[in-house]
């Protein structure tokens, strides 16, 4: 990635430089570098005064950084690692290491005591803006104006009260090559180190790298390096491949060596945009690539990752060729949160701590447990699967812990191990277990403490080896205070606790929709919905869904056995009465007459206007109509695609084709 050279001009020759621009009000040619030069003049133009100390420093509202907080979830979980190794480099050095979103709010700052009350007095601490036209030139803002990375020291600030400083940023991209936000160090300029640039850049790209591996974990993986040796380790490229070999993402190094760009990712099979065929790769084997520009490059297939459990409460598919009742792979780009909770919850569960899942009724709290069990080193053991709220008090003992022959009346005469020695050597589910009598609990605890399980009417005990996860829509710790659940008990089987968002609160309504769709297709042997009515898709992602999962996915299975075989597009007539006008009273109006949302915006056909912007086909919407619902939702993407009835990809696509 190309950067501004790391040298400085001296401080008389800038004073000498913002004397002239004050008196003659432009920047002076010649006096500065061209890209300092470049930043003063977007300084002045957006109306800032260089030596103006009185001008109110913007800092955002409390509810507004919570909600960029809640927003940038995943970027920050990705960052923090990163920052506290920093930082721990650093510490006692008197520097401030910092995290932006791509609009320049401060999401994050880690620093000695010492320099960040020093910070605070220019606002350098989380919910401040640091873009260009707020603060000027600084490392931060310019660094996401120039898109590279930057170092803008002492009186090259265009704010004389920022000439304190030094700071070194550079900007974390993800890996469709948009810009996420920007990595800086910060401290005071007369203890400034050339390294530090360095560092900046290459914690930039660990952000990047560990943001790249979370987004694309079920996809095929290309390492590149220029040494053999190389792949694998800090600094390699990466490439992420679909099943039928487009290229979907790529780090910073790989868009750099392979000549990709934002515009390129998404448009093409890597064949097509490098020349190099992926097919002729054989997984895990080291090979010398031709590349473009006949760079030297070594590259190393990953081998394919096993197929794991979509969160939507049905398995995922392999690849096979579409048939008249098989529809075609879809992508469905999970909500992040959900790829982050599993994420988290996989490197717990392989040290063999307990996983809590938590959310509402019908969120898939056993899906995702069944997906942790698929992906883990147990998968080909025993899943177990135990509702401690559907046994009936009296039973659920015997049902846990099992019994010997005729150790109550009614046993049978062979006696049962129990589910809990089911378990033995795989996962054990205990779904609500908020529900579990306490004297019960008492008898778990023992279990998990000692590894060992004593059946009912038994005297020599069983030992036993399982993985727990535990599920709840309870909160336990009220439940420990109202002295229905045992504190004990809850801090064993909390080892992670993960939250699973409600179906309402899902970033991937659409994808999961059309998913679901295709798994009912195939289960009915019928041909697959291609298109659903806009207006209808609009309603139900802003439907409040208190069945959750369970509630969509039947309302879909009704649906589709509702549709005749020849008939490919969802519509209104198709819902049950009841749904249909309950749909249509949270939305306040009948649904307008508009061509269907369909599963890939190269099928969608040219649409009617509706009298609602949310209903409107994405091809009928003027850039202006867009950039309203994208301004309205303040730039979150996946609500202004909620808003649309469209997918993100096809909002992105739309942007890219339009130059937004």
């Amino acid at each position: 990635m190309p950067h501004r050279l790391v040298h400085h001009q001296s401080a008389t020759e800038l004073q000498q430089a913002r004397r002239w621009m004050l008196e003659h009000g432009e920047v002076p040619q010649g006096m500065v570098d061209e890209a300092l030069s470049r930043s003063w003049q977007r300084s002045r133009h957006a109306g800032l005064s260089p030596v103006d100390l009185a001008t109110e420093q913007p800092v955002c509202s409390a509810p507004d950084l919570r909600l960029a907080l809640d927003r940038q979830h995943d970027f920050l979980a990705h960052a923090r690692p990163v920052m506290e190794f920093v930082f721990d480099q650093m510490r006692g050095s008197g520097n401030l290491v910092v995290l932006s979103d791509s609009r320049g709010l401060l999401l994050h700052s880690l620093g000695d005591t010492d320099f960040m009350s020093r910070a605070d007095r220019v606002s350098l601490r989380p919910g401040a803006l640091w873009h260009e036209a707020d603060r000027g030139t600084n490392a931060i803002g310019t660094a996401l104006a120039d898109q590279r990375p930057v170092v803008i020291h002492g009186a090259e600030h265009y704010l004389e009260r920022n000439s304190f400083l030094t700071c070194s940023a550079a900007p974390v991209l993800t890996s469709a090559g948009r810009l996420q936000g920007v990595l800086d160090i910060s401290g005071d300029q007369r203890a400034h180190h050339p390294h530090t640039f360095a560092l900046v850049r290459s914690a930039a790209r660990m952000i990047e790298d560990r943001l790249f591996h979370a987004r694309h974990s079920r996809d095929q993986i290309l390492r590149l390096h220029h040494l053999a040796e190389g792949l694998g380790a800090v600094g390699e490229g990466l490439v992420a491949l679909s099943d039928d070999g487009w290229v979907v993402g790529a780090n910073a190094l790989a868009q750099q060596w392979l000549g990709l760009n934002e515009s390129r990712i998404g448009a093409g099979t890597l064949d097509q945009l490098t020349g190099i065929q992926s097919r002729l790769m054989p997984p895990g084997k080291v090979m010398r690539l031709h590349t473009p520009g006949d760079r030297p490059l070594f590259g190393r297939m990953d081998p394919r990752q096993r197929p794991v459990l979509n969160l939507s409460g049905s398995a995922m598919r392999s690849s096979v060729a579409p048939t008249a009742t098989t529809a075609p792979e879809r992508p469905h780009e999970q909500d992040p949160r959900l790829q982050e909770a599993l994420m988290r919850a996989r490197r717990v569960q392989a040290q063999g701590i307990a996983v809590l899942v938590q959310g509402e009724s019908g969120s898939g709290k056993e899906v995702f447990a069944r997906a942790l069990h698929a992906e883990g080193e147990r998968a080909h053991k025993p899943f177990v699967a135990v509702n401690c709220a559907a046994l009936p008090e009296t039973l659920i003992e015997a049902e846990l812990f099992g019994y010997v022959g005729g150790a109550f009346t009614g046993a049978r005469r062979e006696g049962s191990p129990g589910r809990i020695r089911e378990a033995h050597g795989g996962t054990l589910f205990l779904d609500e277990i908020g529900d579990m009598p306490l004297a019960l609990q008492a008898r778990l605890l023992r279990v998990l403490q000692d590894k060992v399980v004593m059946p009912l009417g038994g005297s020599k005990p069983q030992p036993v080896d399982f993985v727990l996860v535990c599920a709840t829509h309870h909160k336990l710790r009220d439940a420990i205070a109202a002295g229905t659940f045992r504190e004990d008990l809850y801090y064993r089987i909390n080892g992670l606790t993960v939250t699973l968002p409600a179906l309402r609160e899902r970033q991937d309504f659409e994808g999961l929709v059309f998913h679901m769709l295709d798994q009912l297709a195939q289960d009915m042997k019928r041909p697959p919905v291609q298109a659903i009515h806009p207006g209808l898709m609009a309603a139900m992602s802003s439907h409040h869904w208190p069945g959750n999962l369970r509630q969509l996915h039947s309302l879909l299975r009704t649906v589709c056995a509702l549709l005749e075989p020849d008939e490919h597009t969802l519509d209104w007539h198709h819902l049950p009465e009841d749904m249909a006008q309950e749909l249509k009273a949270a939305r306040g109006a009948a649904p307008g007459t508009a061509s269907p949302v369909t599963s890939s915006s190269a099928t969608a056909t040219p649409p009617t206007p509706a009298p609602v912007l949310a209903d409107a086909n994405l091809r009928r919407l003027s850039d202006q109509a867009i950039q309203q619902v994208i301004e309205a939702t303040q730039g979150n993407m996946s609500e202004a695609a909620r808003r649309l009835g469209i997918s993100r990809n096809t909002l992105y696509r739309r942007l890219k084709q339009t130059g937004s």
